[in-house]
């Protein structure tokens, strides 16, 4: 076969499989680390520094702060980190040079929107719901929602120095508390029912963080209530 042909023939081949990688790489779930390591393990220390992820293009991402120093939360290729101040309000950075014990992050351009059912009031039922709107769907994969919501109880872990962790309780201590009503924000979040302990704890399918309108506040999801009297809007990946 002349060279001419077999060099350009080589060269579609590798214009094609670059573009196939680009075309699958959204919507691909990663993760770094697990949360069974840090909460039985003791294991605190970071295993990615946010920094490093090269695709910030509709970056989305969660999980704690190193040595449990707080939360991380990256929504649309912004990253925010929220900690405790010695008074017990919350302090917030953007940034992404911070580190990561364990962390789940995405690629999402194109989303969905649905309106939330009125008849959904609590996380379990907004578990349930996503799990059945979504059985023919790749996963994992991360969602959204935006709205007001009439109660949110959200945690900023606050790990005091030197504790050694052997288990979610020990992993517990310290943390911020927060109760907040009639909030307006959004909040991040991802699915699977193959993670349980990796990105998620063992009684759940998600793990879910809330950054309220003003980026003045985020955490860890604890509790969510909706009273249906506003609308939420959900967005799931349009594959």
């Amino acid at each position: 076969m002349n060279l001419k042909y077999i060099i350009l023939g080589l060269s579609f081949t590798i214009f094609t499989n670059l573009t196939i990688k680009a075309q699958t790489s959204n919507n691909i779930v990663k993760v770094c680390g697990a949360m069974s390591n840090v909460m039985k393990k003791g294991q605190l220390q970071g295993t990615i520094l946010l920094d490093t992820i090269q695709n910030k293009q509709h970056l989305y991402g969660l999980g704690p702060k190193e040595y449990l120093k707080g939360e991380l939360l990256i929504i649309d290729g912004k990253s925010y980190v929220s900690s405790v101040n010695q008074d017990g309000s919350i302090k917030m950075e953007e940034t992404f040079g911070v580190k990561a014990p364990f962390f789940v992050y995405t690629n999402t351009e194109n989303w969905k929107e649905y309106t939330l059912p009125k008849k959904i009031r609590t996380l379990k039922q907004l578990e349930e719901f996503i799990d059945k709107k979504t059985k023919n769907n790749n996963r994992p994969f991360a969602f959204k929602l935006k709205g007001t919501f009439s109660k949110i109880n959200f945690h900023i872990q606050n790990l005091p120095d030197g504790t050694i962790v052997k288990s979610p309780k020990d992993a517990h201590q310290g943390q911020g508390k927060y109760e907040r009503e009639n909030v307006a924000g959004e909040i991040v979040g991802f699915f699977s029912t193959e993670h349980q302990t990796v990105f998620t704890h063992h009684d759940t399918y998600i793990h879910i963080h809330f950054i309220n309108s003003e980026r003045t506040e985020m955490g860890h999801i604890d509790d969510l209530i909706y009273n249906g009297k506003t609308k939420i809007k959900l967005y799931l990946p349009n594959e």
